[in-house]
């Protein structure tokens, strides 16, 4: 393993190779299948609680699922993935070993330009904003690489670095849909030319900070590309999320849900349509 911790803080982003196996990975891909064809079946977005479905119709009018946000409270396996005790390992020189986790999410990139994703920052979507503190050192995105995930399959670009200029003038919201272009980089005072991309295999990890300016392009392979991400942060700056890791051990997830992002779980927790 190469010193992905040195290589986190110096440019904001770190890959570790070979993270989880073949055969786990497969069985991860399974289980995403799995929710994939839940999602298609439900014909449009449905929410339970945390547990999302994003639904829209792909380019031949059929449904399509481009994410699913915290499966990990109906797929047990991929909450096992969540948990395993290698994250705390890897973890633990970057946020310590008291760890919750405010996203859990399983994303397809079709083989068009629907998911592409323009230069963002993650930081700016930790909202309400008095619920993270310290984000810059306390919050770790992770991304597990199911299948090959490169330029060609609209992979992630990153600017190595740019955690370091803070908020920048980048919004997330306009950003899913939308090509990156060299001229926002421009704008936010940055060089188009610094852009690289990032390559893993199956099984590999990518580590990333919620202040490293990034995008993902257009898939041009004839394959769904998934992407299992995780993020993590450090239990003392968040007022929200999941437990995660307790001194270091797996925390299950209790009877209720924690309030993350869905700001009615307690007004309307119920499975419903959106």
């Amino acid at each position: 393993m190469t010193d992905y911790v040195a290589d986190f803080r110096a440019h904001g982003y770190a890959i570790v190779r070979g993270f989880f196996s073949p055969a786990e990975v497969a069985a991860i891909g399974a289980a995403m299948d799995q929710v994939y064809a839940e999602g298609v079946a439900h014909g449009r977005s449905f929410r339970h609680g945390n547990l999302f479905y994003t639904v829209r119709p792909g380019p031949d009018g059929a449904p399509h699922v481009p994410m699913v946000q915290w499966p990990s409270y109906h797929v047990a396996l991929l909450n096992q993935t969540r948990l395993d005790p290698r994250w705390a390992t890897l973890l633990e020189p970057l946020i310590g070993r008291d760890i919750k986790q405010i996203i859990n999410q399983l994303h397809w990139k079709l083989p068009d330009r629907s998911g592409d994703f323009a230069w963002h920052q993650d930081a700016k979507s930790r909202r309400p904003a008095e619920a993270y503190r310290n984000l810059g050192s306390s919050y770790v995105q992770t991304g597990l690489a199911i299948d090959p995930h490169n330029p060609g399959s609209g992979g992630m670009r990153f600017i190595p670095g740019s955690h370091t200029r803070g908020a920048l003038p980048l919004d997330p919201a306009a950003s899913l849909g939308r090509s990156p272009e060299d001229s926002a980089l421009d704008a936010a005072g940055l060089s188009p030319e610094d852009q690289v991309d990032l390559i893993l295999e199956p099984g590999d990890i990518a580590l990333w900070s919620p202040y490293l300016v990034h995008a993902s392009g257009t898939n041009t392979a004839t394959h769904l590309r998934r992407f299992y991400i995780n993020g993590y942060v450090r239990a003392e700056d968040c007022d929200r999320g999941e437990w995660t890791f307790r001194d270091g051990q797996p925390v299950a997830l209790g009877a209720e849900q924690a309030l993350v992002h869905y700001e009615q779980l307690r007004e309307r927790p119920e499975p419903h349509f959106v």
